[in-house]
């Protein structure tokens, strides 16, 4: 509104007022100058700058919540358990074989003997021939080839881990069957690396002694007294076990009889006139 003043004097404009109130969102503040660069509010701010002018949140209006973000599931990791899994079971493998290998070496020796396959046990089979202490001069008949146990020479063979490249005599060789010893034998044409396997399973061993023997109706033969196994090659795991279960224990004389002092001599052939320590 604008008030004439007398004399057509300049118009004055009115005093604007201040009520002391905002003006509702969204609308320009009173006095606001707008231009072709945009316009002026309130304190001054410039629209068209750039920068948003929208009402914000809280400031007289609601704004818009934000948006939660989806989760997407990934499926269950299986690695971890499978690793967890395999860990167990091959614990549990070890305990159980600990307990079944305890278990075994608590049974009797006699009874771990008989479980070995193929053994033959000549001392369920023929009593007397393994009284034991029959001392005989000259050459003897066997009637198990190699001998397993019966009449020998009062000399032994000696049998400290000794590897005789030729056969000896069988007289001496069932003393030290007597004394402890595991007497391991082989056909003469087995082949060189099988007979090199049975010399380092002997060599050096106290109470083991390794020759060839002719006439054996399976490639190696292995004594202990009053027990026989035959098998067909070096690399068969009832070799370790015959020796583990009867060196010593199938001994009738007990572990203290000697096996050093005794006959190195081979040939088949017994020899009566040996000097030795005393013997069993």
């Amino acid at each position: 509104m604008s008030i004439s003043t007398p004399g057509g004097g300049p118009e004055r404009r009115p005093n604007v007022v201040s009520t002391g109130k905002k003006p509702a969102a969204g609308r320009p503040a009173a006095g606001a100058k707008t231009g072709s660069g945009g316009a002026k509010t309130g304190s001054g701010a410039k629209t068209g700058s750039g920068k948003p002018t929208g009402t914000r949140p809280g400031a007289g209006g609601k704004g818009r919540k934000p948006i939660a973000p989806v989760k997407v599931s990934q499926g269950r990791s299986w690695g971890p358990i499978a690793l967890f899994v395999a860990v167990g079971v091959l614990a549990v493998a070890i305990i159980g074989y600990g307990a079944w290998a305890t278990f075994q070496g608590a049974k009797p020796w006699e009874d771990r003997a008989d479980a070995i396959d193929g053994i033959v046990n000549y001392r369920e089979k023929d009593k007397d021939l393994v009284a034991g202490g029959n001392h005989k001069t000259g050459p003897i008949t066997y009637t198990v080839l190699p001998p397993v146990a019966g009449p020998h020479n009062a000399a032994w063979q000696n049998c400290m881990g000794d590897v005789y490249p030729a056969q000896i005599a069988n007289e001496h060789a069932v003393h030290s069957l007597e004394h402890g010893t595991v007497w391991i034998t082989y056909r003469p044409d087995l082949p060189a690396d099988q007979v090199t396997k049975l010399a380092d399973k002997v060599r050096g061993k106290e109470k083991l002694m390794l020759s060839p023997f002719e006439g054996l109706d399976k490639p190696i033969s292995l004594q202990a007294w009053g027990y026989q196994l035959k098998v067909d090659n070096a690399d068969d795991g009832r070799i370790d076990e015959f020796i583990k279960t009867l060196k010593v224990n199938a001994s009738v004389e007990g572990p203290t009889a000697l096996c050093s002092q005794g006959i190195t001599a081979t040939g088949t052939t017994p020899r009566d006139d040996a000097q030795q320590m005393p013997q069993g």
